[in-house]
C-alpha cells in the first residue's frame, strides 16, 4: 500500500465512523447498512485479481457503495494502468455525498441514486458488492412487486417475497455484466439453506458458472454490529461446463480458509442446504430412512403479540384478581429449565420454581366486562398502551386469544449455539405437564402410529424421547441455519426431516409415513 493510498483508506475509515456515529442502529439495521471491514474488502479484491486475466483492463462497479471500502481495496489491488472505468451507486445521501467528495479526483463515479430503479450501461466485468441487508419486511409491497418483476426480467430469477433485499440486488446486477465477467458477493449465507434461496442457487447453477463460496465461520461474526453469518459468492457471467466443480471453503479468511472441498454442480442440484458443505462427506442418498416427521407433528410454538402482557406468574395474577380459569400454564424460556423433563403436580401444573401462566380465552369482552371486570380492566390497561394493535394481536378475533397449541409431550428448543457447555444445541424436553408453550419451543405431537402405541405402552414416550436426545449435534447442526455468532435455528420442517431409525425399531410393524429422504432443490 502507497501512502498515499494509505491516507485515502485512513480518512475513509475516519469518514465511515463518523457517519455511522449520525444513524442510530436501528436505522442502519432496517436500512441494512454495514461496512466492510478493510482486510475482508482487501482479501475479496485480491482474489478476484486472480480471475481476470492479467491483460484485460477492467470496468469495476459496486451496486452499493457506502463510503467506498471495496474501491478502496480496488485501487490498492489493482494498477491504474488496468483499470478502464469505476461505477458505484449509494442511495443513502447521508454517506453518498461524503463518499463522492473523498473519491472526486480519483475516476470513481459515483451516482446518488437507488441502483434497482437504474438502467444498465456499459456492461462491467467486475461486479464487487456488500449489498445492503434489508429483511422483506422492511420493502413496501409496491417495492417487492416491482423488485420482482425487474429481477426476473433482468436475470430470470423468480425471487419469493420473503427474500431480503439482496437477493435482488444480486439478481439485477446480471444485466449490467459482460460476458465472461466476474462477480463477487458478500451476503448472507442463509441463502444456502432457506426456501427463497432456491431461485439463487438455481441462478448460480444454471445461468452463470459458479466459481466459489466461501462461508466464514458463524462463530466469527464479520460485521461486528450485525448478527449475520456472511459467505462470499463467486460466479463467472458465463454457462456452466459439463461436470463442473464449485469450491467450497469454510473458517479461516478468504484466502486462507480452514477447510477446503470441490463439489460437482449435479450433485449441488440435488442438495437442499449447502452449507453441508465443505465438512459434508457425501450428498444425500435415495434410500428410504424413517425421520421424526414419520413419528411427528411438529409446530413452532405460540407466538403471543405480547409474552409480557399475556403471560404472568401466579402472584401477579393474584395480586391483580384475574381468574385463574382463563389462564394455562407455559413452559418458561428453555433458560430457566435446568432439567430435560418436566415433572407434574396432580392438577397437571409443571413443577418448577418459574410458574407462568398465558392468558387464554375466546369470551367476548361484553362477557368479559360482566363476570370477570377485574380481567376487562386489565384488558383495557393493554389497550391504553396499545397492546391490541400490535401486528399479530388485531389480526385475531378477539385480539387477546391465543392459538390453539395443546401441550405436547415432547418439545424441543427452537434456537441453540453450537459452542454451548453441553455440546448440544438443542434440547428436547420430556412435558409430561399440561403446559403450552411459547415460540422459542417447537411442540412434537404424536401422528397415528407413534400415538396407537403410546396408548397401548405409556412408557414408550420416554424411551422416545431418550432416542431424540441421542440424536448427534452435527445431525441436528446439519438441517438448521445458522447465523452470525455460532446461533442456529430449526425450524419445524427441518428437525422434521432428522433421521430418527431408531425410533422405528421401538414400534412394532412400524410403517413409514415420509417415504424417501427429501433430496432435490430443483
Amino acid at each position: 500500500m502507497t501512502v498515499l493510498q494509505d491516507t485515502f483508506e485512513a480518512n475513509r475509515l475516519r469518514l465511515q465512523s463518523e457517519l455511522d456515529a449520525g444513524k442510530t442502529q436501528a436505522e442502519r439495521n432496517r436500512l441494512g447498512q454495514f461496512a466492510t471491514p478493510t482486510a475482508l474488502a482487501l482479501d475479496i479484491l485480491t482474489y478476484a485479481s486472480t480471475l481476470i486475466p492479467e491483460d484485460e483492463p477492467v470496468r469495476f462497479l459496486d451496486p452499493a457503495v457506502g463510503t467506498g471500502s471495496f474501491f478502496s481495496a480496488f485501487r490498492q489491488v489493482f494498477p491504474a494502468g488496468r483499470i478502464d472505468s469505476a461505477l458505484g451507486f449509494e442511495v443513502d445521501t447521508h454517506y453518498g455525498e461524503p463518499a463522492t467528495h473523498i473519491w472526486r479526483d480519483t475516476g470513481f463515479t459515483i451516482r446518488l441514486a437507488d441502483f434497482t430503479a437504474s438502467e444498465p450501461s456499459v456492461p462491467f466485468n467486475l461486479v464487487i458488492c456488500n449489498p445492503p441487508y434489508v429483511r422483506h419486511h422492511h420493502l413496501q409491497n409496491g417495492d417487492k412487486l416491482r423488485l420482482q418483476a425487474k429481477t426476473a426480467c433482468a436475470s430470470g430469477m423468480k425471487i419469493s417475497g420473503l427474500a431480503g433485499l439482496y437477493c435482488h440486488f444480486l439478481g439485477l446486477s446480471h444485466s449490467w455484466m459482460a460476458e465472461g465477467g466476474i462477480a463477487g458477493w458478500l451476503i448472507p449465507s442463509e441463502f444456502m439453506d432457506v426456501n427463497y434461496g432456491k431461485a439463487i442457487k438455481r441462478y448460480l447453477l444454471e445461468k452463470v458458472t459458479l466459481l466459489k463460496i466461501h462461508r466464514f465461520d458463524p462463530d466469527d461474526v464479520q460485521f461486528a454490529d450485525a448478527l449475520v453469518s456472511s459467505a462470499v459468492v463467486w460466479f463467472r457471467k458465463a454457462p456452466p461446463p459439463e461436470n463442473h466443480q464449485v469450491s467450497f471453503t469454510f473458517g479461516g479468511s478468504l484466502l486462507e480458509p480452514r477447510c477446503s472441498r470441490d463439489v460437482l454442480a449435479e450433485d449441488l442440484a440435488r442438495e437442499a442446504k449447502w452449507t453441508r458443505f465443505p465438512k459434508a462427506t457425501g450428498i444425500g442418498t435415495k434410500e428410504a430412512r424413517a425421520l421424526i416427521a414419520d413419528f411427528f407433528h411438529i409446530r413452532r410454538g405460540i407466538a403471543t403479540g405480547d409474552n409480557a402482557f399475556f403471560i404472568l406468574d401466579r402472584k401477579e395474577i393474584v395480586a391483580k384478581n384475574l381468574p385463574m380459569e382463563l389462564f394455562r400454564p407455559i413452559l418458561p424460556s428453555p433458560r430457566y429449565l435446568v432439567e430435560n423433563e418436566i415433572l407434574a403436580a396432580a392438577d397437571g401444573y409443571p413443577l418448577l420454581d418459574r410458574q407462568l401462566f398465558l392468558l387464554d380465552t375466546k369470551l367476548p369482552e361484553e362477557t368479559i366486562k360482566e363476570r370477570y371486570p377485574a380481567l376487562y380492566a386489565y384488558l383495557e390497561e393493554g389497550k391504553a398502551v396499545g397492546v391490541h394493535e400490535r401486528y399479530l394481536c388485531r389480526n385475531r378475533t378477539p385480539w387477546y386469544s391465543q392459538e390453539n397449541r395443546p401441550s405436547a409431550p415432547i418439545v424441543c428448543t427452537y434456537l441453540g449455539r453450537s459452542n454451548t457447555k453441553s455440546g448440544r444445541p438443542f434440547r428436547f424436553i420430556l412435558n409430561n405437564s399440561m403446559a403450552t408453550v411459547a415460540n422459542v419451543y417447537l411442540a412434537l405431537y404424536p401422528k397415528p402410529q407413534l400415538a396407537k402405541a403410546v396408548s397401548q405402552n405409556p412408557s414408550l414416550i420416554r424411551s422416545v424421547w431418550e432416542v431424540l436426545n441421542r440424536i448427534t449435534p452435527e445431525q441436528l447442526l446439519g438441517e438448521s441455519r445458522v447465523y452470525g455468532g455460532g446461533l442456529h435455528k430449526l425450524e419445524p420442517n427441518e428437525l422434521a426431516n432428522v433421521d430418527a431409525s431408531q425410533i422405528a425399531e421401538l414400534i412394532p410393524d412400524f410403517k413409514m409415513e415420509s417415504g424417501v429422504e427429501q433430496l432435490g432443490l430443483f
